[in-house]
């Protein structure tokens, strides 16, 4: 029997369950999709029992599918600071959950901002005080949810990230743990002791006992539930998305850098052991392996394959993703046009939550043409923005610069990212790389891979992506692009 790994990677769309083999090759992928919920505008929700039932038939199908092989175990990869509510005893989600990409925190943010508390919340957490975090949608919803209130009065309340709920659902003991990437996107952990911060949950009106345990991300979280299977499978490696894609793309020495493109975009570059910290940026827990804590430097882009997908449905610009290198071919230029896709805020540099969504610049000339180019590439000089600052501000070098997520397969949107950084992209032939993040730490907690090193051997590069425009072009571009963000601030 050879040797294979489970992995399943929870998204702000769908879930998917992969398996692996001994030598890091996704050999086997399933998927379904869940509902996105929309009561208000700026409010996004997920009903975490669908996504729960969708996991459980995914493991159900693989395993079955798998049940020859030798399967080690599981490992889980996540959308970042969407928050869950669930019953303690039941295990049932209180509500729905509330998305990383609503909204609804924001007047808290403001008024905690108001009262000073948004330096106090940077030094502690390496996070700006915006209700793209986890902590502003909890406070929001203790006060308004009398479902959520109730179950805190009689002590049944369980509050966490994507992963916390899964382990609870999923592990036969119950396990009520998340691992470090993902209490570090909450507002409420502090990156410096390592733990939950008793003034951060002051402000924020959350307890202690309602939060998980804080684990590496190389632990051992519990065995599966003998309900779903009877194979014993125990769950080691959980890791946020974005960092699960740095950890996935073998950036493990200081200056590589990765950009996940997905329905937002997250640009990680790795620091190392110690804390760095940026005017602009975020200082992110890229993750921690038998006690030792790594650290990086974030920009996050709120809109990106989700500005597309707007283009798509909402007006109705095309119809299959297939067209639009036809479409953006079909004109040399936007002529002017920018799509500044502020549909939750703007995120890195800018911060600025109150934005909104703007097509800027048109003339009389303009058509679909110019506004689906305008879109594609506003996701480019959204990431050109935040590694100029990582540049400007002198922080780290960026030595390579890795790129995933389901829109680095437009090589329109690659070729002019690499313009616009004048620099290289890699992208490897292994797709879904956050959750080969968390299969990796797995592999590592269940004894397959032995170190680091061994894993950097694992994947494989597709193709490179060489800047062809001179830097002065390249330049004016940007400097044009961030003049039109201005009209929206």
């Amino acid at each position: 029997m050879s040797k294979v790994l489970l992995g399943i990677d929870q998204s702000t769309s769908g879930t998917k369950v992969v398996v692996m083999d001994s030598l890091g090759h996704l050999i086997h992928k399933v998927a379904k999709p869940h509902k996105q919920y929309y009561p208000q505008p700026g409010w996004v929700e997920h009903d975490m029992e669908e996504v729960y039932e969708n996991v459980v038939a995914l493991l159900k199908e693989v395993i079955d599918l798998f049940k020859g092989e030798d399967i080690l175990g599981l490992s889980i990869t996540n959308q970042r600071e969407t928050v869950v509510f669930w019953d303690k005893e039941t295990g049932k989600p209180i509500g729905h959950a509330l998305v990383w990409q609503c909204r609804r925190g924001a007047g808290i943010c403001d008024q905690l901002t108001e009262k000073g508390y948004a330096q106090t919340i940077y030094s502690k957490t390496g996070l700006q005080l915006d209700t793209y975090f986890s902590a502003s949608k909890m406070t929001w919803a203790l006060g308004e949810n009398k479902n959520i209130q109730e179950a805190a009065d009689e002590n049944r309340l369980c509050i966490g990230t994507v992963d916390a709920y899964l382990l609870y659902r999923l592990t036969e003991e119950k396990r009520f743990a998340t691992d470090v990437t993902n209490a570090s996107r909450t507002l409420l952990y502090n990156i410096r002791t390592n733990q939950w911060d008793d003034e951060l949950l002051e402000i924020f009106g959350v307890k202690k006992e309602w939060l998980p345990e804080i684990c590496d991300s190389n632990s051992h979280f519990g065995t599966l539930d003998k309900a779903i299977s009877d194979l014993k499978l125990p769950i080691a490696g959980v890791i946020g998305d974005s960092q699960g894609a740095l950890f996935g793309q073998s950036c493990y020495s200081r200056g590589k850098a990765k950009v996940t493109y997905g329905t937002g975009s997250s640009i990680l570059i790795y620091a190392g052991t110690d804390i760095e910290t940026s005017n602009d940026l975020l200082t992110s827990i890229a993750w921690s392996i038998d006690g030792q804590v790594h650290y990086a430097l974030e920009g996050i882009i709120n809109s990106s394959g989700d500005t597309l997908k707007w283009v798509k449905e909402n007006l109705g610009m095309f119809s299959d993703d297939s067209e639009i290198n036809d479409l953006v071919k079909s004109v040399d230029s936007c002529e002017g046009v920018y799509v500044i896709p502020a549909f939750s805020g703007l995120g890195a540099p800018y911060w600025e939550q109150e934005a909104r969504a703007a097509i800027v610049g048109m003339t009389r000339r303009s058509d679909k043409r110019h506004i689906v180019r305008a879109a594609l590439e506003s996701i480019a000089y959204q990431v050109a923005d935040i590694l100029d600052k990582v540049a400007g501000e002198g922080l780290i070098e960026v030595k390579t610069c890795y790129v995933d997520g389901g829109p680095s397969k437009n090589e329109f949107l690659m070729d002019f990212q690499a313009d616009l950084l004048q620099s290289t992209l890699v992208k490897r032939s292994q797709e879904e790389l956050s959750v080969i993040g968390a299969l990796y730490l797995g592999g590592l907690a269940l004894g397959l891979w032995k170190d680091l090193e061994t894993l950097e051997g694992l994947g494989d590069i597709t193709r490179t992506y060489q800047p062809m425009m001179e830097k002065d072009q390249a330049h004016q571009l940007i400097e044009n692009w961030r003049e039109a963000v201005k009209r929206v601030l």
